[in-house]
């Protein structure tokens, strides 16, 4: 699971059939202090993010398989599972 800032949406001229009905996003993974983390990524929305959401996305695919519940073979790796509202963090003494 990481946590991710919606960049934009993504639009497909052709894509899988198990993509039909859900909307593609760019996202930017964050580190705890919602700095940039590395390379951004496209995820399918599960949970009607919106650009500059903060999310939780989940990268594993048998996750991703048992979320849509579309069977064995599910070509969708990262799907956003929540919308973070707010993020209380703790810093080590």
């Amino acid at each position: 699971m990481r946590m991710c800032r919606v960049v934009a949406p993504m639009w497909a001229a052709a894509k899988h059939p198990a993509y039909h009905g859900h909307p593609l996003f760019v996202v930017q993974p964050l580190d705890a202090q919602g700095n940039h983390a590395g390379a951004s990524f496209v995820a399918v929305d599960h949970v009607q993010a919106g650009a500059g959401d903060t999310v939780l996305v989940l990268t594993e695919g048998n996750g991703v398989r048992q979320i849509l519940q579309q069977g064995d073979i599910v070509p969708i790796r990262s799907i956003i599972v929540g919308i973070v509202d707010h993020v209380d963090r703790v810093d080590a003494p």
